[in-house]
């Protein structure tokens, strides 16, 4: 069945309802889940944050590390951040702290997004000049290609009075509409911002930060401790073409092949956080230095077993045993053989 919504083409089709209602049967689930995994679900929400922040800004060009963010939240200094890639990572960080605290208070507003807007890009230098403003200059989406050359891959809204208006009816319509189903408002509320891209950079980004912000007012607050980042980072090509498979459309287009990726997305990255809370559960049962080997390894990816002999005081044989049980119960992952063996989590 065909509808329109907004200004588009969607078709309500059963894969479509039955994505939702599987997404939907676990959020029924999650206020018992929640109140039985408190300790759990704060290690996973320190895990997703920074795994977040980092995939977020490496699509939009950043080359930090998940390491090299973690160690930059960890040790965070206002007056040190002068590299272009620690201010985008500290601005997105920040607004996502705010985000997770106080969504409740955050309202779908022009005002609201512009000053997340402008949080976001507090600490960017080459961004002062129109933080928290709707964009001056036209700001076509490009890719850049192996030869160093820009592909456009689609053409935004213009500014001025046409992103004025495209912002405001955006905004008019996901506030009055009351019929649709939130998880598809909160799809296409995203791709329509970044088809307009009102600001003149940072949009990406913020269409990331407001999904979670949308979907957190809309009650599916487990979306905090996985990272719908890291899977449209590990899908990067495959969420550019369904942008641009669409928008080849506009005006009206049909945006059902972008909504079945939106939720596809979220289907995925909760059936890891089952996965996780799996894990979890199998950690809470781990022996005194099973733990200790686990929690060195959080803490030091890419350690080796002799580096955990020495610092934990194990004896080398115990470590290597205890490694191997915990490669086997899928909660670590070994890399390397011989004397360049290294292990991180999974």
């Amino acid at each position: 069945m065909e509808n329109n919504v907004h200004i588009f083409k969607v078709l309500l089709d059963w894969d479509l309802l039955k994505i939702v209602s599987k997404i939907d049967r676990f959020d029924a689930s999650w206020s018992s889940i929640e109140k039985k995994e408190g300790l759990s679900l704060k290690q996973l929400k320190n895990i997703a944050t920074v795994r977040s922040v980092g995939a977020s800004t490496r699509i939009e060009g950043s080359i930090m590390s998940d390491e090299e963010v973690k160690v930059l939240l960890d040790n965070l200094d206002i007056t040190k951040i002068e590299d272009r890639d620690s201010q985008e990572v500290v601005g997105y960080f920040e607004v996502m702290d705010l985000i997770s605290e106080s969504f409740q208070d955050i309202e779908i507003t022009e005002n609201s997004v512009k000053n997340l807007h402008n949080l976001l890009l507090k600490y960017s230098q080459k961004d002062q000049w129109h933080k928290g403003n709707y964009k001056q200059h036209t700001n076509a989406v490009e890719a850049t290609l192996p030869n160093g050359k820009k592909q456009i891959i689609f053409q935004t809204t213009e500014p001025g009075f046409a992103t004025d208006d495209a912002m405001r009816q955006l905004i008019n319509w996901y506030k009055n509409d009351t019929e649709t189903h939130s998880l598809v408002k909160s799809a296409i509320f995203v791709y329509e911002f970044v088809s307009i891209h009102p600001f003149q950079d940072g949009n990406g980004r913020l269409s990331r930060l407001l999904s979670t912000l949308l979907l957190l007012k809309n009650g599916y607050k487990w979306i905090q401790y996985v990272s719908l980042e890291h899977e449209i980072e590990s899908r990067k090509n495959e969420y550019y073409l369904e942008l641009r498979k669409c928008q080849t459309q506009r005006p009206n287009e049909d945006v059902t092949t972008w909504i079945k990726f939106f939720f596809n997305a979220l289907l995925n990255i909760q059936e890891q956080l089952i996965e996780k809370l799996k894990v979890k559960g199998i950690q809470s049962k781990l022996a005194p230095k099973e733990k200790s080997i686990l929690i060195f390894i959080e803490n030091h990816a890419g350690c080796k077993s002799g580096e955990m002999s020495k610092k934990l005081d194990i004896p080398s044989p115990t470590v290597k045993r205890i490694l191997s049980k915990l490669v086997n119960s899928n909660l670590i992952e070994k890399h390397g053989i011989g004397a360049g063996t290294n292990y991180t989590i999974l």
